[in-house]
């Protein structure tokens, strides 16, 4: 069943030169009880098309879309009052940087009960004791200690743990973790991985992950959407994507992973994702493509059969 529906979702942003489009007519279906992993490099519009959905680009941003419908109700048509009352609640996000997400001039206690009391409801006392209920679920130790901490005084790897802890307090919906790992060393990593998918078991609420490193992809995901300049270029469910890519773009992604490379031969994709002043007639990554042909400098391909693509790559090779 279907929690959130977007068609044709674009952001654009004026600047000094000129208006940039930096999310292109995407569309995105949620369902109950899933992780979907939207992938791609910096510049693809990832971050951007889920901050539209919460409600939260700056006033230079000019949001658009023909339809956005979670949980049967209409986001297009509500006041930011009203909007409020499901951002933070009902859909929630974990941002990049867990060190910047938390205000370093109160103690980890306070911003998690006022966030309770913002949203929950209850009496200061009542919410401390969820909060330190909480701390315990994302698994830090001495959760009543922590309370009193400073977020300058917890590694990343915590102060990670205490936004998470923060997010699910209302029991959402649908949460979007943003780069959950970015920060952080490899074996923190790992855990916050595995913290996140265990919560949404025990949950039972849809996960949107926004990440770059395919790895993660393949430990997490029930689904994918790569996105490439602002645009969606192929859309699977990750077992098929990681066997059968049907984009280039999704290839050399996945070509680009270690264990997929040949001794001493690391692969990358050459060149940079397109910016406002650069992009390319046709194919937005026809540049970059090994199979690009005279059609895919000409003519930009339409979304069809699961790929935006002129010439998508067969199962078979």
């Amino acid at each position: 069943m279907s929690l959130l529906e977007v068609e044709n979702l674009s952001v654009e942003f004026a600047t000094a030169k000129g208006t940039f489009r930096a999310v292109d007519s995407v569309n995105y279906s949620f369902n109950k009880n899933e992780i979907v992993s939207i992938v791609g490099e910096s510049g693809s519009g990832k971050s951007v098309s889920m901050l539209a959905l919460m409600g939260l680009l700056p006033t230079s941003a000019s949001v658009t879309a023909d339809k956005m419908i979670f949980n049967g109700e209409n986001l297009l048509g509500l006041d930011t009052h009203q909007r409020r009352k499901i951002v933070g609640n009902d859909m929630t996000m974990i941002f990049q940087e867990p060190m910047s997400s938390l205000n370093p001039c109160f103690r980890i206690g306070f911003q998690i009960v006022e966030s309770l009391r913002q949203h929950v409801g209850g009496t200061k006392r009542e919410c401390e004791k969820v909060a330190i209920e909480l701390l315990g679920r994302v698994g830090i130790p001495a959760p009543e200690k922590r309370m009193k901490a400073y977020p300058h005084q917890l590694s990343g790897g915590m102060c990670q743990r205490v936004m998470i802890a923060m997010m699910i307090a209302c029991k959402p919906q649908l949460l979007i973790a943003d780069e959950p790992t970015t920060a952080l060393d490899v074996t923190i990593q790992s855990q916050i991985l595995d913290l996140i998918s265990d919560l949404q078991h025990t949950e039972q609420m849809s996960i949107v992950l926004i990440t770059h490193d395919m790895a993660v992809v393949a430990e997490t995901a029930d689904r994918v959407i790569v996105q490439y300049a602002g645009q969606q270029v192929e859309q699977q469910n990750v077992e098929h994507l990681f066997d059968h890519p049907k984009h280039p773009y999704t290839q050399a992604l996945l070509a680009a992973l270690p264990e997929r490379a040949a001794p001493g031969k690391l692969k990358s994709i050459p060149g940079v994702v397109p910016g406002q002043n650069d992009k390319p007639r046709g194919c937005l990554f026809n540049p970059r493509c090994e199979y690009a042909q005279p059609r895919c400098r000409e003519e930009a391909p339409l979304y069809k059969d699961h790929a935006r693509c002129h010439f998508p790559i067969p199962a078979t090779q």
